[in-house]
């Protein structure tokens, strides 16, 4: 993780998102089409990770992508997601590692 490039935290990500949504007369898709693009997306970064990890390599023709690149495709599209349903990205967050941090404190073993 670098830190050479902005830092965004998630009210700037909801509101940048936002801002470019809302310049459009169509605005954020439905749910169940944004769910549609975040599987999509979802299936971009596994084929990188495979690319990267696995034992499929890249065709020469195939376009270089990254997975950083496809990570940010994903947290656009879950970023529009939010947005859309008027979900609080940092609340969301809050409740899921407050949630992990209880149920799982006690399953992997802790460094010391």
């Amino acid at each position: 993780m670098t830190h050479d490039k902005p830092i965004y935290n998630t009210v700037e990500i909801q509101k940048r998102v936002d801002s470019y949504i809302s310049q459009f007369k169509e605005g954020y898709f439905s749910p169940l089409s944004l769910m549609a693009r975040l599987t999509e997306e979802m299936g971009e970064m596994a084929r990188e990770v495979n690319h990267y990890y696995g034992e499929k390599p890249k065709k020469t023709t195939e376009k270089v992508k990254t997975i950083d690149e496809e990570l940010g495709d994903i947290l656009f599209v879950l970023t529009c997601f939010a947005n859309s349903l008027d979900i609080d990205l940092s609340e969301a967050f809050d409740m899921s590692i407050n949630k992990i941090e209880t149920r799982d404190k006690d399953r992997w073993t802790k460094k010391d």
